[in-house]
């Protein structure tokens, strides 16, 4: 039996699963280790890095939905058939960062939601935190299948520019959460909400500024500005069909996934 640590991981994925080997498994250093995750209507497939002769270290997909699914450590070696050599269960969870995105996705144009979000910038959280779920907040939003008309400013676009509110894009830099602010521009509505005055006439950029976040004021402002780096070390995925390939550019593992 194989041990998984943690064993389980949020919906969205991109978080690091250790996997200790039994003494009967600790082979060559020709052996190359893949975990299959079998779920109800998805595969996923990811390679692995040995950290030591007795464990590995991979990064969990992300699912589709939250249940326990079947994990396989198969094993492969050239000229040799793929073998199982171990099976253990894993449970994919929603968690708060899910919870959190899902929130503010559904209340994009809802100002009675975005001031509850501005009372809570009066607490702010110690950096440490803020970063923590800059990227947790940033990969669940990521991950949530969002409508085709879904939009930074909300559904209502007949709302003109000039009307001041609080926008998804006010609270992301409010917090200085810089990974959300990236993946909020890329969305519909993302750059629109950049010139947009909320109640006391700040916009995401003047809130930027006026905060002291250099590196954010400089995404929102320059014209050529590349992604953050903190974005970069975030899995990149490419789709292709029913299935899409990832890529964990931190530990360099790639996982693969199939409707099952």
């Amino acid at each position: 039996v194989m041990k998984l640590n943690p064993q389980q991981a949020p919906l969205y994925g991109d978080s690091v699963i250790t996997v200790q080997l039994t003494e009967e498994d600790k082979v060559e250093d020709d052996v190359v280790f893949y975990l299959v995750f079998t779920g109800s209507t998805v595969q996923h497939c990811t390679s692995t890095r040995k950290i030591n002769p007795g464990s590995l270290e991979t990064i969990s997909p992300g699912h589709d939905c939250c249940e326990t699914v079947k994990v396989s450590l198969c094993a492969s070696r050239e000229g040799h058939p793929v073998l199982v050599v171990a099976e253990e269960t894993f449970q994919f969870v929603q968690d708060e960062a899910y919870d959190a995105a899902q929130f503010l996705a559904t209340c994009a144009g809802n100002q009675q939601a975005l001031n509850f979000t501005r009372f809570l910038d009066r607490s702010r959280p110690p950096a440490a935190d803020v970063d923590f779920l800059d990227e947790k907040v940033a990969l669940a939003f990521r991950h949530l299948k969002l409508p085709a008309e879904w939009n930074v400013l909300g559904a209502d676009q007949s709302l003109t520019e000039n009307i001041p509110r609080e926008t998804l894009m006010h609270f992301a830099v409010r917090l200085g959460l810089l990974r959300l602010t990236w993946f909020l521009l890329q969305q519909p509505g993302g750059r629109g909400a950049l010139s947009i005055h909320n109640n006391e006439g700040a916009t995401p950029v003047s809130l930027a500024l006026e905060r002291g976040y250099q590196k954010l004021h400089q995404l929102l402002t320059e014209e050529e500005a590349r992604e953050p780096d903190s974005w970069s070390t975030l899995s990149h995925t490419v789709h292709s069909g029913d299935y899409s390939i990832k890529h964990h550019r931190g530990l360099d593992v790639y996982m693969l996934t199939a409707e099952a």
